[in-house]
């Protein structure tokens, strides 16, 4: 009796542990090569049989970075455009996504349905009208191509998160302002948007995200370093006869650290935000 219960308790919950074991290894030995790369010589990284810890510990490729304007540009541009992108995707999504939950109006399914089909289409299938346009309009290599690229790939995924989170606050809360002599106006931005806060984090940290590692308009959209983002900045580290494997490693440890403590800050904001509209209030 014993034996058999201990293999129905234990042994399922040892193999899960086992599992999960398994899976963190696979997750962090990256991350963990990609910090050590960046503290090697770049001979170094090519050495054989290789290794993961350095014989020698070196800043270089940190410093080379710090000390280059040129790379330092990118990462401002990546900020610049991000966290535009960040906040008119949560000013644009959070208006839409109040309409779409409070209020009913003529082809608003049909809006609904085209909101949810953009979600479908292969981005890269339109790389080439995209640039077609942005070169007919005159604002290639401009801060606003990408702004409004990312914002055409981020507002439909906005709207969608955040009339689910919406769907969850009773809609008497809004009575309640109305009754007061409010507004719906102002049952928006005093009363939803206070309580809507997981859901607006979760949308910001979502679209941040996808901005700032966004590469192939980056790439398409952009010609100068002057306009380029860290992701391509990375990429421009491999040249014609040689790669700089320990400054590409070095840059990719500086660009995921932002992002890192944007997520730990707002992870429990976060997790809210993307499970409050599954299920019904």
């Amino acid at each position: 009796m014993t034996r058999r219960y201990l293999s129905r308790t234990v042994l399922p919950t040892v193999l899960t542990y086992v599992g999960l074991a398994i899976g963190l290894v696979f997750a962090v030995f990256p991350i963990l090569w990609m910090f050590f790369a960046s503290l090697k010589s770049n001979t170094e990284i090519f050495a054989l049989p290789p290794q993961l810890l350095p014989k020698q510990f070196t800043v270089a490729a940190y410093l080379a970075v710090f000390n280059d304007p040129t790379k330092l540009r990118f990462f401002l541009n990546s900020y610049l455009v991000a966290g535009a992108v960040a906040v008119l995707t949560v000013l644009i999504g959070t208006l839409a996504a109040y309409a779409f939950s409070r209020f009913s109006f003529r082809l608003k399914n049909a809006l609904n349905v085209f909101i949810i089909s953009t979600q479908t289409v292969p981005p890269i299938t339109l790389l080439i009208p995209y640039f077609g346009m942005v070169v007919t309009f005159g604002i290639f290599n401009t801060y606003f191509a990408l702004i409004l690229t990312y914002l055409v790939f981020t507002l439909p995924y906005a709207i969608l998160l955040m009339t689910g989170y919406l769907n969850t606050l009773p809609r008497e809360l809004d009575e309640a302002v109305l009754v007061d002599g409010g507004t719906s106006w102002s049952a928006l931005w005093r009363v939803i948007v206070p309580l809507s806060v997981p859901g607006i984090v979760a949308t910001a940290v979502y679209t941040f995200l996808l901005a700032w590692n966004e590469f192939l308009f980056a790439l398409t959209l952009t010609k100068s370093d002057d306009m380029r983002t860290v992701p391509i900045g990375i990429e421009l580290l491999m040249g014609q006869h040689a790669f700089e494997w320990n400054q590409m490693m070095a840059m990719s440890v500086l660009g995921s650290l932002p992002l890192l403590l944007i997520y730990l800050l707002a992870q429990r904001y976060f997790l809210a935000g993307m499970t409050a509209g599954s299920v019904k209030a």
